[in-house]
């Protein structure tokens, strides 16, 4: 009778996995297909390569649905907002418009590193088209996931590519990289500044010591500066946290303070603003919104302009006119003056003439 039974058994195992009713895993090296067969390690990299080609045809022609970007931005202040809205607007220049043809991820790191590398890794693993870096350390976060996920990347708000090993020195992509610069116009600042400031001496910067772009702004501010008869003294800062502390260390130290376009600073930006102003220290912005919070002019840059020249270039990868790797980064090169009669007012200062009648934009309040 036992004899029987196992012979039955057997025969029942036998006739289940001829059937297929018991399933085997498929090995670490092997692939399971859709058919449901497993494909051999030749297969599997002749499938990922297939499927790499694939990505990239999606990107030079677009798929059925439309182009999906992803959009990081470093820091939420108004610059970095103004890149993205001129961003989308200089695509939309081009024929590609969210909600028609283009489909946008969006997400902003709150001015942490850690977190910028989490967004990038992100995007990759979602596929995207194409990645957006907002200011360098997220463009140099994205950067490093498109290395091994061949997705090109459009930065904007870089101020020196070549320091953060974004380009070449000449300019040139290090990868499948490329964007716009917001190279600060620090000698038409200098010389804003001893115009509507005759008697100042020293001027103070606080900049973060981890951003290269704000080193490398420091630096060209010191080489200049003695030409227009400046002192500058600077004041590290690692995060957010610091920026009060040493604001009150800074401002008894200098006569005026001039702003860089350093992301953890801009986004303290109140803070340093109501200290000065306690003081009756003027402080000077690098772009139109840190005058319309309460700096009291710059010779600054327009984002939103900015942004736009990043979008059409962007236009041109996602199409396929051009690879990113081909193309050499940009860098706007209008500055215009800016002013806030109700900051000046309050400081006791009068704007010159020569500076308003060919100003920009003139502010007469303070926005929140």
């Amino acid at each position: 009778m036992k004899k029987t039974i196992a012979m039955l058994l057997t025969a029942a195992l036998g006739a289940s996995l001829l059937t297929g009713c018991i399933s085997i895993a498929p090995t670490e090296t092997s692939l399971q297909t859709e058919s449901g067969t497993a494909a051999s390690s030749e297969e599997t990299s002749q499938a990922e390569a297939e499927a790499s080609q694939s990505s990239s045809e999606n990107r030079q022609t677009g798929s059925e649905s439309g182009y999906v970007i992803g959009i990081g931005q470093f820091a939420e202040h108004g610059s970095l907002d103004n890149c993205r809205e001129g961003f989308l607007l200089g695509l939309a220049e081009e024929g590609i418009e969210e909600g028609k043809n283009l489909t946008v991820l969006y997400k902003n790191a709150q001015a942490d590193g850690g977190t910028a590398s989490q967004i990038a890794t992100n995007f990759a693993g979602k596929g995207v088209d194409l990645m957006c870096g907002i200011a360098t350390p997220m463009a140099q976060a994205e950067y490093g996931v498109s290395i091994k996920s061949n997705i090109p990347v459009i930065f904007t708000a870089v101020t020196d590519p070549i320091a953060a090993e974004l380009a070449t020195e000449d300019g040139a992509p290090v990868g499948d990289i490329t964007g716009t610069s917001d190279k600060l116009p620090v000698e038409q600042q200098l010389k804003m500044i001893r115009e509507i400031l005759p008697e100042a001496k020293t001027i103070g910067i606080m900049y973060t010591t981890s951003e290269v772009n704000s080193e490398s702004a420091i630096a060209e501010y010191k080489a200049l500066a003695p030409d227009y008869g400046f002192e500058i003294v600077d004041s590290g800062i690692s995060s957010s946290a610091d920026v009060s502390l040493a604001a009150d260390v800074l401002i008894p130290k200098v006569d005026c303070i001039t702003n860089l376009t350093d992301n953890t600073v801009v986004a303290s930006l109140p803070v340093i603003l109501d200290k000065a102003a306690a003081k009756n220290i003027p402080v000077f912005g690098s772009e139109v919104e840190q005058v319309k919070i309460g700096c009291l002019a710059a010779m600054g840059l327009d984002y939103i302009q900015l942004g736009k020249q990043t979008g059409k270039m962007a236009a041109q990868v996602l199409k396929g006119e051009k690879k990113a790797s081909d193309m050499n980064y940009e860098t706007i090169k209008e500055a215009a003056f800016y002013g806030n009669t109700q900051v000046a007012e309050s400081l006791g200062i009068t704007l010159p003439q020569t500076l308003t009648d060919n100003a920009a934009q003139m502010f007469d309040s303070i926005s929140q």
